[in-house]
């Protein structure tokens, strides 16, 4: 049986990697050219012609979509705290993904299975289903 105290080394890469702190946030960001329909504005005639960018950060807490303006002037470090957010998730799930595998390692290692099922003859059989005693169209 494995030593349940010592992490395999696959989940301490894991703790390192999420120990290290950085800005980061949940949500979308995104990048919109608009048109604002007043009359003799150049986005009127030219069909190509938008104002922008505007930037935003858009995520749903609670059931409710929240939309916050970003200064263009700081777009480019809230795109990197955004995707520093997908990436700390996918390391989040790794984590989960390792230490499950670490957890079956201890409570059911595979050889013991093997010769549980060896000492038994094999799986059991399946049972057969009966009808019931009345019809159910009656």
């Amino acid at each position: 049986m494995p030593d349940c105290k010592v992490a395999p080394p696959a989940v301490l890469a894991l703790v390192k990697e999420l120990s290290e702190p950085r800005p980061m946030r949940r949500g979308t960001f995104s990048e919109q050219y608009l048109r604002c329909n007043r009359p003799g504005c150049s986005c009127e005639d030219d069909v190509g012609a938008r104002h922008g960018p505007y930037y935003r950060v858009v995520r749903v807490v609670k059931g409710k979509t929240q939309s916050r303006h970003v200064p263009a002037g700081q777009a480019d470090d809230v795109r990197l705290q955004v995707e520093a957010g997908r990436q700390f998730r996918k390391t989040v799930d790794a984590f989960w993904s390792a230490c499950e595998q670490w957890a079956e390692a201890i409570v059911d290692p595979p050889e013991a299975a093997s010769e549980e099922v060896a000492k038994k003859g094999g799986s059991k059989r399946s049972s057969t289903r009966r009808s019931s005693p009345r019809s159910k169209r009656s």
